[in-house]
């Protein structure tokens, strides 16, 4: 046997918020304001990187030979 009074459940939440295009606008150039603050900082961590490469290799003599010299590209020097 099946009850004859129906069960009814009422739910209440709060209205919900309209996104408005100014909500639109800042969130973008919030979004744009990270991706340009992550791109200056690993730019800069890869130029410090490549920077300090370049200073170890200069103080500690570890230039390669250039292909020039090794492939003797020009004629070596009259005696």
């Amino acid at each position: 046997m099946q009850p004859t009074d129906p069960i009814i459940v009422r739910v209440v939440q709060e209205p919900a918020k309209s996104t408005t295009i100014v909500d639109v606008v800042v969130g973008a150039l919030g979004l744009t304001g990270a991706l340009l603050l992550a791109a200056l900082l690993l730019g800069a961590l890869l130029g410090g990187i490549l920077i300090g490469v370049k200073l170890f290799r200069e103080r500690y003599n570890l230039e390669p030979v250039p292909d020039s010299e090794s492939m003797r590209v020009t004629p070596p020097p009259a005696p």
